[in-house]
């Protein structure tokens, strides 16, 4: 008697597919390119995006479960004018700049105009009011004057490297270099978002497990903004 021994084949798992991909570009010179443009666009976001998702934690607890890294020491000193007085705002922020030695060529200057207000069941005249205000991601500075007084009031401040990077987060006191440079890194996450998307169920399978991974978290982030509006 002859037993046959018939050894199957290891079963393979079908793949599930480019899902939003035609045939015709499944493979070749454009699955090339999704793929070289996926992996450029990460390399290049790589660096910003530590920075940003590192600074983007610390702001996004700053009012809730608060972590207490980014600290600022701060000091308020009074400063004698010199003769003659600033004529304006912008005379003061360009003296405050020299003596204190701090870059107010983008500080933000405005004069308050005087009015009548009640003290004591007695009306007197209050003097206009100036405020100047220079901020870059370390240093803080903000000035008063009453108008009339022999004196500034100013208030500067230095923040410690978490103090920093949450500033770089948020672009305080840079200019459009920097601004259009973040917006490379916010175009590079769409980019990333869509062709991850294309190229995600052929590594990882079933359609199934695509359609419910994305309407998942697309709920979860619908529920969350809509719980934040109503709350």
């Amino acid at each position: 008697m002859t037993t046959s021994n018939t050894i199957s084949p290891p079963r393979v798992k079908p793949s599930g597919g480019y899902l939003f991909l035609p045939k015709r570009l499944s493979r070749g010179a454009f699955l090339k390119w999704l793929r070289r443009t996926h992996a450029w666009i990460g390399l290049w976001g790589a660096a910003l995006g530590l920075l940003f998702g590192f600074s983007g934690i610390l702001l996004n607890h700053r009012d809730i479960m608060k972590i207490p890294a980014a600290k600022m020491e701060q000091k308020e000193i009074q400063l004698p004018l010199p003769e003659p007085r600033p004529a304006d705002p912008k005379a003061m922020a360009t003296w405050l700049g020299q003596t204190l030695n701090i870059d107010t060529d983008h500080a933000r200057a405005r004069r308050e105009a005087g009015k009548v207000v009640t003290w004591n069941n007695t009306q007197i005249q209050q003097p206009s009011l100036w405020q100047i205000t220079v901020r870059n991601p370390q240093r803080m500075m903000q000035a008063e004057y009453w108008e009339g007084n022999a004196f500034v009031s100013v208030k500067q401040g230095e923040g410690n490297v978490f103090s920093v990077l949450t500033n770089l987060h948020k672009g305080t006191g840079l200019g459009v270099s920097w601004v259009l440079l973040a917006d490379t890194l916010a175009g590079g996450l769409i980019v990333l978002s869509l062709t991850g998307t294309l190229l995600w169920t052929r590594l990882h399978g079933r359609r199934l497990a695509a359609a419910g991974l994305g309407l998942g978290s697309l709920s979860l982030t619908v529920f969350f903004a809509l719980q934040a509006i109503g709350g």
